[in-house]
């Protein structure tokens, strides 16, 4: 089967065309056009995402994005916008529409589903509204334009890190789409402190990855000035590490962070950088392998934007490894928003659907943006 997806949640504009076809094995997975656009430069003289702005630009770029998917597939899928002359083949049908419904932004998540709906409703196909989380879950097994996901028997139960601007979260999925939140900030996620701190250092918006740049050229960790005896001082918190749940907290270490800067002006931005992202990382890393303990998952798995982190990655991939557990990690140009990991999702959910009662589906007329949408 094909399923078009359009992602809309924040600042990238993403629409994407994926195949699915059952195996002996599992489901391969094959994506025909993934289109991403992104919105960085519009906002990042403001230091964050505008909402309206980002619609402004959703709206703007879905339909060249639609015509640029359309000149990718060969032969392409048989769809016009409205009014428009098809130059699709009948060969490449689509069977289903997928949609990013939340969470995000209200305001763009709008318009990529009024872009989807004129879609499913002007070539009468069956519009599937997708939780974006559940996309990055999916986004640990993909793989280059082809992949395969295994069998639920062979990944299943699975925990998944879930690190971005607006979440962080460890959840345990039984079986797919079937999920449960096992810890969850009670604050700021791990990408906005990310954001927040760059701002104190007077770095660019995304903050994460210039945090990341400066920590990289700290070239000596192990020899700077604030070492006491045989021990490296540690400049910030790991808040909540010790605590017997598995939640997070990552506001009181920005305002660490804040507070530090204030008292100590002249402080290298490399050791700032360097020690920030270590405590988030301990943190996350910490959390996450006392959840393995707790749960003993078959397969453990890291998503989301801040799974691009180098030093995440290579950690989490470390301690995890000491236990006998091989991490999942998406391709890093899956780990920010795209219309790829929708489709994945929006598969076994209509897979799950179709093998039961279509009227099942959700009407178009009652899909709706929902910013706060739990998984």
């Amino acid at each position: 089967m094909r399923i078009l997806a359009i992602e809309t949640s924040c600042d990238e504009t993403a629409i994407a065309v994926l195949k699915a076809k059952k195996t002996k094995t599992g489901v391969a997975f094959e994506i025909l056009s993934n289109q991403v656009s992104s919105q960085v430069k519009i906002h990042r003289p403001f230091g964050g995402v505008v909402p309206n702005l980002a619609k402004r630009e959703h709206i703007k770029n879905l339909p060249i994005l639609f015509k640029k998917m359309l000149k990718k597939i060969t032969p392409p899928p048989p769809l016009t916008l409205r009014g428009a002359e098809s130059l699709g083949s009948r060969a490449s049908k689509l069977d289903a529409v997928a949609v990013t419904s939340g969470p995000g932004l209200e305001p763009a998540l709008w318009t990529g589903i009024n872009f989807a709906k004129e879609l499913a409703e002007e070539h009468k196909l069956p519009l599937v509204p997708v939780n974006h989380l559940e996309g990055h879950i999916y986004s640990s097994m993909m793989r280059n334009p082809k992949f395969e996901i295994l069998n639920p028997k062979q990944i299943f139960p699975l925990l998944t890190l879930i690190v971005s601007g607006g979440h962080t979260e460890l959840v345990l999925t039984k079986k797919h789409l079937e999920h449960k939140i096992l810890g969850e900030t009670l604050d700021d996620a791990a990408g906005e402190a990310f954001d927040k701190v760059a701002r104190m250092l007077e770095l660019p918006y995304p903050g994460g990855p210039e945090i990341s740049k400066l920590a990289k050229k700290f070239h000596n960790p192990l020899n700077p000035p604030y070492l006491k005896g045989d021990k490296r001082e540690r400049l910030f918190p790991r808040p909540m590490i010790n605590s017997k749940d598995l939640n997070f907290s990552f506001s009181g270490l920005k305002t660490s962070v804040l507070y530090y800067l204030r008292d100590n002006p002249k402080t290298d931005k490399f050791l700032i950088a360097y020690e920030f992202e270590q405590a988030v990382v301990d943190v996350l890393v910490s959390k996450t392998l006392k959840a393995v303990e707790k749960y003993k998952p078959k397969t453990v798995a890291l998503g989301g934007g801040v799974a691009a982190n180098d030093k995440l990655r290579e950690e989490l991939s470390r301690k995890l490894g000491a236990i006998g557990h091989t991490l999942l990690l998406p391709e890093k140009k899956f780990t920010g928003d795209n219309a790829a990991m929708i489709a994945v999702a929006a598969y076994f959910k209509f897979a799950r659907l179709r093998r039961g009662d279509l009227k099942k589906f959700v009407k178009p007329e009652n899909i709706k943006a929902e910013g706060g949408l739990k998984l």
